[in-house]
């Protein structure tokens, strides 16, 4: 696993057909899900278009806002570098050909469905994808491993999901804005020279 400390700095800005191309491989890349995972693979560790942190911010800004996640982080990406023409380059490439693909295989699994041999399949295609989604969480952690806020606010997030099943809206309604609260850039007050008046 690469660690987004020893990364080469950032590429310079893409323009808009490495937009398309590049949203292109990560909705390619992603069968079964996982496409978090293969967004920040390609668009921080192999094209370093943003470095891991505005990934992330990427990230929780596409989550916020409803609709898919990686529809709005495509949108995000594409806008942080050119505005609207980006923000539709980058979306072409995340919808367009996995769009025309998924109608053809759609198509397919209709006619085949029920052969056991294909459901083995897709559960192998599942795990991989969750296999991913778990390295993503990882490379998080990493980022906010020494901010105890921060994973008090995940585990506090995951607790109420996974085991009093609280719904989602609700939840982002209540812990997003005490997290942007917590967050919210404060002025420094640097100390006086000697000699100053405090």
């Amino acid at each position: 696993m690469t660690d987004a400390s020893e990364l080469p700095p950032t590429a310079p800005a893409p323009g808009l057909r490495q937009l398309f191309t590049g949203m292109l491989m990560v909705a390619l890349s992603a069968f079964g899900g996982g496409l978090s995972a293969w967004s920040q693979r390609i668009i921080v560790e192999q094209r370093r278009w943003m470095s891991n942190e505005e990934f992330l911010t990427g990230l929780t800004v596409a989550r916020l806002f409803p609709g898919p996640n990686q529809i709005n982080m495509a949108v995000y990406v594409g806008t942080f570098f050119r505005g609207l023409p980006g923000a539709l380059a980058a979306l072409a490439g995340m919808l367009l050909v996995p769009f025309t693909l998924l109608m053809g295989v759609g198509l397919l699994y209709f006619q085949f469905h029920s052969l056991p041999q294909l459901n083995r399949v897709l559960a192998g295609v599942v795990a991989a994808a969750a296999g991913m989604a778990l390295s993503m969480g990882f490379k998080i952690l990493d980022q906010y491993w020494k901010d105890p806020v921060a994973l008090l606010l995940a585990a506090v997030t995951f607790v109420l999901m996974a085991f009093f099943h609280v719904r989602l809206v609700p939840l982002v309604l209540v812990a997003g804005p005490l997290a942007m609260a917590w967050y919210w850039p404060r002025p420094s007050h640097p100390r006086p020279l000697a000699g100053e008046p405090r």
